[in-house]
């Protein structure tokens, strides 16, 4: 678990900080990355997240509600955070730079997301099987988090003149994941919560990447056309992502 805690840790804070560093990173060949960690995500949801969800689910109707709930949930958050958790910098430019209630309200509505992201590693369903069965899934949220981290740091540094005001945010961005993790197996392991606590959770985030998953198709593809290096990383992160399950799940 604690491997998994820095994981998650410096694959965000490391990808932002190289916005940081080298602001030019954040522009070359975005789209095509944010594509493939896209498809990734899309895929080891349907094929990982969704059917290890549904085969325990004691009532499908309201587990299929539960996911639902995570979807429009993440609507909402989205509201807040204006697309940063699907890497949406189009609004990032020193032309439009946010103020700062509109920034804590993104950061504020990112930890949360970001939080939820964290428990997915630690599941009750996850018991009947290996450790390693949650590999393929922690490679997903890295994936995720990787295009996340930049957007978010490239908004934040045309919004803050300090880099080190950057850092620190980018620090607490990156915690948030780690802490879901560490809380929710505090939760589990200390039966402070029912299982079903833990099914809801897990159908809110599965609800969470749906949604980002294909908004990360129609944003990164102008007028529904996808160009053939982001249709060929497309394939290349469903492919990934389905050996890794084979691999790992």
């Amino acid at each position: 678990m604690y491997l998994n805690f820095f994981i998650l840790f410096f694959s965000a804070l490391l990808a932002g900080l190289s916005v940081v560093l080298y602001p030019a990173i954040s522009k070359k060949n975005f789209k095509v990355i944010l594509a493939f960690s896209g498809s990734y995500l899309f895929s080891i949801t349907v094929i990982h997240i969704l059917p290890e969800l549904f085969h325990d689910a004691k009532d499908i109707t309201i587990t299929g509600t539960y996911v639902l709930a995570g979807f429009f949930l993440q609507m909402i958050l989205e509201f807040f955070s204006s697309g940063v958790e699907h890497g949406h910098i189009h609004h990032s430019g020193h032309e439009h730079v946010p103020n700062k209630k509109i920034l804590f309200g993104l950061l504020i509505s990112l930890g949360l997301h970001s939080f939820l992201e964290g428990t997915l590693l630690v599941h009750p369903v996850h018991d009947h099987g290996a450790a390693h069965q949650l590999d393929s899934l922690l490679y997903g949220l890295i994936m995720h988090k990787i295009p996340e981290a930049v957007a978010l740091a490239a908004v934040l540094t045309y919004a803050f003149n300090k880099k080190s005001t950057v850092v620190i945010f980018l620090i607490l961005f990156s915690l948030a994941s780690p802490l879901g993790l560490l809380c929710s197996n505090l939760f589990y392991t200390s039966n402070l919560l029912p299982d079903d606590a833990f099914v809801f959770l897990f159908a809110l985030v599965a609800g969470n990447f749906l949604y980002i998953s294909t908004t990360i198709f129609f944003e990164s593809s102008p007028n529904h056309q996808f160009k053939a290096n982001k249709l060929i990383v497309s394939f290349l992160g469903a492919l990934m992502a389905i050996a890794a399950e084979k691999l790992f799940g």
